[in-house]
């Protein structure tokens, strides 16, 4: 990179809040899904039918933990990406309409909260497409980046590039972004990070939001000592609107942007943000500009 390279604001350190949107579009049988969808906070898993226990649990994110996590960036002034399954956005017009109006960012998590591992390339290709013509629908703009559920495919990079995407979350390779080349055409790849996702007090009872919540500073600060010493970073921080939006949990990420908001020459940016950052100081290999 660049010596000189800095993020907006003369900013060494870049913080990169990302919320999942998956209420609403994950596997259901009234969806004409096999089964319930596996991933429950009440550790209870079906193999047919309904469970309707868990379908109450992610309702939950939007009724009640949309509200409280949208209130809390307002307060602290910042905008996030909202990673959202498009059939979530369908069908929660109130909350699509408040991401807009708090002008966050909407990055395209799939058509539905669904597994892409298994896709022929004809199938991912029908799905990605879906996923980015439903955002516009909703939101009015065409998402710019992609983030899967879990596994991409060895087809998901190359459809990405030629419906358009300016970036691509699904890597855990680095604190940096980079560029990718697929068939001749450049895609920004911005990292995420499972290490720092609420998920982990979903699926751990025992991990609480106090160990999230000092797991996070002690991530924010070697990065900020590093992005000041060594060269720029970026800080992923991922959360789910039935997580962290719980209240017994939602003050844990209070406390970490409180703590953040103490330092100087930190950027909170959307990842659409970073990606044209990143473009403008490190810019398309000429060697593939077309």
């Amino acid at each position: 990179m660049p010596l000189n390279f800095t993020w907006p604001n003369n900013s060494k350190l870049a913080v990169s809040l990302v919320v999942n949107v998956e209420e609403g579009a994950e596997e259901n049988v009234n969806d004409g899904d096999p089964r319930p969808d596996p991933v429950d906070e009440l550790q209870v898993v079906m193999k047919k039918g309904r469970n309707f226990g868990n379908e109450t649990n992610y309702q939950y994110g939007i009724r009640a933990g949309a509200p409280r996590i949208l209130k809390l960036l307002s307060d602290y002034n910042i905008n996030a990406t909202f990673t959202a399954a498009a059939l979530a956005l369908e069908r929660a017009p109130e909350l699509t309409k408040e991401i807009i109006r708090n002008q966050h960012e909407v990055c395209a998590h799939g058509y539905r909260w669904a597994h892409q591992h298994w896709m022929d390339e004809t199938k991912e290709r029908d799905f990605i497409v879906k996923a980015k013509e439903s955002i516009k629908k909703t939101t009015g703009k065409y998402p710019s980046g992609w983030l899967s559920r879990y596994v991409l495919t060895e087809n998901t990079r190359k459809i990405l590039t030629e419906e358009g995407y300016l970036y691509h979350m699904d890597d855990y390779s680095d604190d940096f972004p980079r560029w990718d080349i697929v068939d001749g055409k450049a895609i920004v790849i911005s990292p995420y990070a499972l290490d720092t996702n609420d998920m982990k007090m979903w699926i751990d009872a025992s991990y609480t939001p106090d160990n999230w919540c000092k797991y996070l500073i002690d991530t924010f600060e070697w990065l900020y000592k590093e992005s000041n010493t060594v060269s720029p970073r970026i800080m992923s921080i991922g959360v789910h609107l039935r997580i962290i939006g719980r209240p017994g949990r939602i003050n844990a990420l209070k406390k970490f942007l409180e703590h953040v908001k103490r330092y100087d020459g930190v950027w909170f940016g959307t990842r659409h943000e970073i990606a044209e950052a990143f473009e403008k100081q490190i810019p398309r290999p000429i060697s593939i500009n077309k």
